[in-house]
Formats: structure tokens, sequence, C-alpha cells
């Protein structure tokens, strides 16, 4: 392996990780295995803290590609809760608001999937997110109680289906392109419901090409980086 001329790692994110982190724990072992104290390490798509899977990493000069694997189409399997949103609409924050849901049928939940969430779509970002108003991080803002207004951004949503549903619980499957946010999918699922959801639990399990069955975890990367036989350099 050469992590200067650059390698690519696809890692199943554990729960409760920042992408961030997954990074710089990569970064260190390079870094040590290596001998380079700053080596370009960098991930295609990030991934929230509260969800795993398939998280992309290059090294070197294969970070020149981050923009290109970040265009790949990416799957996720998601949980929704109906009935209660919450200001992050994930579990970050605590439940703000209750709706009555026992109106929901699986029909209807297809029908309202299959016509309003399929194709192109309107979204309008989480205020707990990366995106940045007048150089500032959304999520920062949000955190300290300033009022945060994003502005609706135009997606694709290749596929979407109920896996299961049970009382306030539901389970969908995504195929989306990039800058797709789940937890807001999951917002405005709720609404065209005529009740309030948000996001309990979310699976990155493709992106590209990538499969989360094929992903290795981190301690199986850390491992590799400390065994694996380095190229050497030609004089």
């Amino acid at each position: 392996m050469d992590f200067v001329k650059g390698e690519i790692f696809h890692i199943d994110k554990p729960y409760g990780w920042t992408s961030f982190a997954v990074v710089g724990k990569l970064r260190y072992h390079i870094s040590r295995r290596t001998g380079i104290k700053k080596i370009k390490v960098g991930h295609a798509g990030t991934l929230d803290p509260l969800a795993s899977g398939v998280l992309v990493i290059c090294t070197g000069k294969a970070t020149k590609r981050i923009e290109e694997l970040q265009a790949g189409v990416k799957e996720y399997i998601a949980e929704i809760k109906l009935g209660a949103t919450t200001p992050s609409f994930d579990l970050e924050t605590e439940e703000d608001a209750t709706y009555a849901w026992e109106h929901i049928t699986r029909e209807q939940v297809e029908e309202v999937l299959s016509t309003q969430f399929v194709g192109s779509i309107s979204q309008v970002p989480p205020a707990y997110s990366a995106c940045k108003i007048n150089g500032k991080r959304a999520y920062k803002m949000a955190r300290k109680g300033d009022e945060v207004e994003l502005k609706a951004k135009t997606l694709v949503v290749n596929e979407i289906e109920v896996l299961e549903m049970e009382g306030q619980r539901l389970v969908i499957r995504v195929v989306c392109g990039k800058g797709t946010y789940i937890r807001a999918l999951a917002r405005d699922i709720g609404v065209a419901l005529g009740s309030g959801a948000h996001l309990t639990g979310l699976r990155r399990t493709q992106v590209g090409e990538v499969r989360v069955e094929k992903c290795m975890s981190v301690d199986e990367a850390v491992e590799l980086i400390n065994t694996v036989e380095l190229e050497k350099e030609e004089n």
C-alpha cells in the first residue's frame, strides 16, 4: 500500500462516532506507520454520529477523488417515529411536540412516498446540520439557540419504499443522490401524513458500488494500516 499515492478505505462507521473521528483515527495510525506527520486523509460524504454504515475514506492523492466519490448514489435504511418531532429531526434533541398518528395506514404511507418523495424534490436542510450561514455552521448556531434559516435545495430520490410499519414505528429504504438529509426527509414525511415524525435510526448500506457488507470495521482498518506491506519509494 502507498498512503501518499493514495488509498481508499470502505469503513462501516460505528454508531456514535463522527465521520471526522474515523478520519482522525486512521490518519493517526497512517502517520505513525509512515512517519509522515502531515498526510492527507478525508471522507467522501459525512455520516451523522447517530448513523452507521458506509463511510468512504481517501488518503494522499486519492483525496482528489472525494468530489467524484461523494456524487455516487447512496442507499439508506431509516427508522422513523411517527407522531412526534424533535428540533434536530433525530434523537440528538428531545421531543418537542406530539401529534395524532393513529389515522396513518401503511397504504397511505406508500401512496405519499410514491407520489411526493420520488424524483426531483425540494428539501430544506435541518438547522442542526453542517450547512453554512454567513460562514458559520448552522448546527453551532442552532445549539446556541440562534435562529437558523436555510434555503430549500433540489435533490433527487431514486427509490423509496416501506420495509416495516407497526404502530408509530416506520422503516423505509431510500436510494438518493448527493446532499439528501434523511432526517429532513423524516420530518417532511410526517408533515405529508398530517402528523409529525423524526428519525430514530439510520444505516447507510451503499455508496456508489460499495455495499456495507464489503466494508471493514475501524479496528480492521487500523490492523491493516499497521501490518500491510508498504510500497518502497523508487530512487
